[in-house]
């Protein structure tokens, strides 16, 4: 699992910092979630390409989560882009980006949908047979939900030499990997258990961006691999977290704690502070397990 942070500051873009993207890599397919200004620019710097990206996941309507997606899915038609497009979003998605196609006469040469979201509970959004993502409801200004990423379990590890001793067919291969018991070349019924080894562990990421201090998407996330929570403020400023339904580097560390996550990433940085590590030491006083984003920076879980 790999996450490409594109942009993570609050607010406005500057000339050396973006507003919120980022990319997930996760079991060999790409996802990008949110799409500020500037997206498709710290894109192609990333060399992230285009084509991968069929799923664009967006947390809510503020521009500095939205904006960069009109641009983005005009230069896939630029591209002569085939491939379909899903995005997922609040209900108002649809109309903010095809009003603007509409009178730019850009409507795009390939398959575009809209899933728009209206519902203040967890609510699964997506499924393969890889993973799964869910909604985290939060608590912003608007309408506003995280994403829960979850890998589905893989095929057991053959063990060759067992299934060798064991005189299993290679035509049974297939089924051991799949958890299956098989008979032997001999009519003896072999257990799976045998001749196999467990998956590899499972992994998850919960991305949660805008929200107030929320206690409620503990149980949700509950165990995750990481969490990538908002911090937009220390406690210098802590009395403007609430009224603006944001959090600081204390409560992000205090979810992540509750949660018993294994790593916590911040993000959404105000730019009132020249000095991102700041947010770290905060955080870290409760939660040790704590890295910071910021732009250009990849994470690699393995």
């Amino acid at each position: 699992m790999k996450l490409n942070i594109l942009g993570c500051y609050a607010a406005t873009p500057r000339s050396f910092t973006n507003p919120t993207s980022q990319v997930l890599e996760i079991k060999n397919e790409l996802f990008l979630i949110d799409c500020g200004e500037g997206t498709q620019v710290q894109l192609r710097r990333n060399k992230i390409k285009f084509s991968r990206i069929k799923h664009v996941f967006i947390s809510h309507l503020h521009g500095d989560h939205c904006y960069g997606l009109v641009g983005l899915i005009s230069t896939f038609r630029l591209l002569n882009r085939e491939t379909e497009l899903h995005v997922y979003g609040p209900k108002g998605i649809k109309e903010i980006i095809t009003i603007q196609l509409k009178l730019s006469n850009s409507w795009t040469n390939y398959p575009l949908y809209f899933h728009e979201l209206s519902s203040k509970e967890p609510q699964l959004i997506f499924e393969n047979e890889k993973l799964s993502v869910e909604t985290i409801p939060l608590i912003h200004r608007i309408y506003t939900n995280g994403f829960l990423f979850k890998e589905k379990p893989g095929d057991r590890k053959l063990l060759i030499n067992k299934a060798v001793e064991y005189n299993i067919d290679v035509s049974l291969y297939k089924s051991l990997k799949k958890g299956k018991d098989v008979t032997s070349e001999s009519g003896e019924l072999v257990r799976n258990h045998l001749v196999t080894a467990p998956p590899e562990p499972t992994k998850s990421y919960a991305y949660c961006s805008d929200t107030a201090f929320n206690q409620k998407m503990i149980p949700q996330i509950s165990g995750a691999t990481v969490l990538y929570h908002e911090s937009t403020f220390l406690e210098d400023k802590a009395e403007l977290a609430f009224p603006t339904k944001h959090s600081t580097a204390k409560e992000a560390a205090q979810i992540a704690k509750e949660a018993g996550v294994q790593k916590l990433i911040l993000g959404h940085y105000s730019t009132r502070y020249s000095n991102i590590n700041l947010f770290r030491e905060e955080a870290a006083g409760i939660f040790p397990e704590v890295e910071l984003a910021d732009d250009g920076k990849v994470f690699v879980f393995e």
